[in-house]
């Protein structure tokens, strides 16, 4: 009886904390229905007298969100594949192929982990001013395709894999190209799943590069055209909350179709090492 007591106190404090979460989502969905004189109403009147569609019609006819969403999307796909693609192979280098100097070249590297963006911020700006590709996507690919982070992740869960299936793929007569493409990568779904999921949301929700290299309304991120959006129309609060709910709805579905491997991947990639 204590354990079933105990198991319902976790659930209930569970449920409750995930309510909290998911208070200023709610909030911001309410919003989106509502008027503009509506939003700050006290108390907050979470389920408007009139449901306003029309927000999410006009939002398109207001701001080129369709191209914003467009450059997000391709921006945080190819970003994501690069960095997953990346990432997963230097991982089994420093997992599981053995060569002079590999713990302290992988140490060396994940230490640039803790080395703010700030600090190389500027001379990368002049490094892709002076390639010519400022106001540019391939100059947010470039910075963005390869991750400390995803090495340390990738490598951590390569190494909850017996290192005997790679002596045994080896004996074989399979390369280490073969052993990467055919044993590690349908391996660790789980992980690669985790990595692909972080790596989208925060390109998704990068402010500052494309801020930084991007010029051209043209190649605008969703993020960027709604910060030009609440600069132009301030008092519009509703539209606010209609294009913020938009922005949302791709990370939420990828979350929705990627959550099981993704937890199954940040549960199991700290196993070992």
């Amino acid at each position: 009886m204590t354990a079933l007591v105990r198991r319902v106190l976790a659930y209930a404090a569970l449920t409750v904390m995930a309510a909290l979460v998911l208070v200023p989502f709610a909030w911001m969905l309410s919003s989106s229905l509502k008027r503009d004189n509506e939003v700050f109403t006290v108390p907050i009147q979470w389920i408007p007298n009139e449901l306003r569609w029309s927000n999410f019609v006009d939002i398109w006819e207001r701001i080129p969100l369709l191209t914003y969403l467009g450059n997000s999307a391709f921006l945080s796909v190819t970003i994501t594949v690069l960095q997953v693609l990346s990432g997963s192979f230097a991982a089994y280098g420093f997992s599981k192929v053995r060569f002079p100097g590999r713990d302290a070249l992988f140490l060396a590297y994940i230490a640039t982990i803790a080395v703010p963006w700030q600090a190389y911020m500027v001379p990368q700006y002049i490094m892709m001013q002076k390639a010519d590709l400022t106001n540019t996507h391939l100059a947010i690919i470039l910075l963005q395709a390869f991750g400390a982070f995803g090495v340390f992740l990738m490598r951590q869960y390569y190494l909850s894999i017996p290192d005997e299936l790679c002596e045994a793929a080896r004996i074989d007569g399979l390369s280490e190209y073969g052993i990467y493409w055919r044993i590690m990568l349908p391996l660790s779904k789980p992980a690669l799943a985790s990595l692909a999921l972080l790596t989208f949301v925060n390109t998704w929700n990068d402010y500052m590069g494309p801020f930084i290299y991007l010029t051209d309304n043209d190649l605008w991120t969703v993020q960027l055209g709604l910060r030009s959006f609440i600069g132009q129309y301030d008092a519009e609060y509703a539209m606010m909350m209609t294009g913020a709910t938009l922005s949302v709805l791709p990370i939420l579905a990828v979350f929705l179709l990627g959550q099981r491997y993704f937890i199954q991947g940040i549960a199991t990639s700290g196993l070992k090492g």
